[in-house]
């Protein structure tokens, strides 16, 4: 029997969540991670997330299907162009067309309604204020008014006394140190992806923020990312 503290993780599939993942499991979690089908124009991801979960030994592993791409346009959902760069300087402070409305609170919203039924109080996600897209569902003011309303809203908290704890262990990092942790803790980088418009199953476009971000912080380790890239 496991007896270590269960939690809730938000798996993408991608270099964030996936250094969450790690360092949830070294922090001694058993990890219950959770992906969603939410409308995205492509499937890598959810390809990515499940192989992820097996490998960094995740105890369970859903897959989720919501129909938020139904309900909100973005360039991930949507026939919308994903903005491309040349180099991550030239990456606007402006909320990208890569937004997508209220993405993470539905997440999380899932996350805690799992956790509820899992009888854990601990819920992992890999948002980053510094080296990111300018989402704002990605900054700490939005994850504290989270937490308060999760130990608002629920039996587990209203009635049961016990209390949500949202953990963002990268939410203060940047893309390079957080490229460091994860190789730290033995992440393969190469099972993951990032990019936004992949030009096929197995290359990454190199030129959309996520790619460029994610190279940048290769980059500062010294290290050649070890995914394949269109651009390259």
């Amino acid at each position: 029997m496991n007896n270590n503290p269960r939690a809730v993780l938000l798996l993408s599939g991608g270099l964030d969540s996936t250094t969450t993942l790690a360092i949830a499991r070294q922090q001694g979690y058993q990890v219950h991670a959770l992906s969603f089908r939410y409308g995205q124009r492509h499937e890598h991801e959810i390809k990515a997330a499940k192989t992820i979960a097996e490998a960094l030994g995740a105890h369970q592993h859903l897959v989720v299907d919501i129909e938020l791409g139904r309900l909100v346009a973005s360039a991930l959902t949507s026939d919308i162009a994903v903005p491309k760069h040349d180099s991550a300087d030239q990456i606007a402070d402006a909320v990208p067309a890569t937004y997508v409305p209220a993405r993470n609170t539905v997440f999380l919203a899932y996350a805690l309604g799992w956790a509820e039924e899992l009888s854990c109080s601990n819920i992992f996600i890999g948002v980053n204020a510094v080296d990111y897209s300018g989402y704002p569902d990605c900054r700490p003011e939005f994850l504290t008014a989270f937490e308060s309303m999760a130990n608002l809203a629920t039996k587990r908290s209203a009635v049961d006394g016990d209390r949500f704890t949202i953990h963002a262990p990268l939410i203060d990092l940047t893309k390079a140190q957080i490229v460091a942790k994860g190789l730290s803790l033995g992440v393969d980088y190469a099972l993951t992806t990032s990019c936004y418009d992949p030009p096929s199953t197995d290359l990454a476009c190199g030129r959309c923020d996520a790619c460029l971000l994610r190279k940048r912080g290769f980059e500062e380790n010294n290290l050649a990312d070890p995914i394949p890239y269109a651009a390259d």
